[in-house]
């Protein structure tokens, strides 16, 4: 099974500022699915905004869609998005985001 890796991000500093001021237009590079390489593994990068998750994770069928076996962390700098690296996956798998709403507890 592979692990989240979370020292993988393709957002920066400044994808940050433009993100929070409103004018980051080519934010599709960064966040949903990106097949990278990361210190010689070639894997997949996921980002997501989910500002109102208590818990985000990564299904599909590489995982059997258990909503526990890859979850993301969310970024330190206040702009609700999640994200990792997962090692492995190639370009075409299915996957959808589990996210658990803080407010309500409802998963979506």
């Amino acid at each position: 099974m592979n692990h989240v890796i979370y020292e993988k991000s393709l957002i920066t500093d400044h994808d940050i500022y433009l993100f929070k001021e409103g004018t980051h237009f080519q934010l599709y590079n960064k966040l949903g699915a990106h097949v990278v390489d990361f210190v010689g593994m070639k894997g997949t990068h996921f980002g997501v905004w989910a500002p109102n998750a208590e818990s985000v994770s990564v299904i599909g069928n590489f995982n059997g869609w258990n909503r526990g076996s890859h979850p993301l962390a969310v970024r330190w700098d206040g702009s609700g998005i999640w994200e990792g690296f997962i090692p492995g996956l190639e370009r075409g798998l299915l996957y959808k985001y589990f996210i658990q709403s803080r407010h309500t507890h409802f998963a979506t």
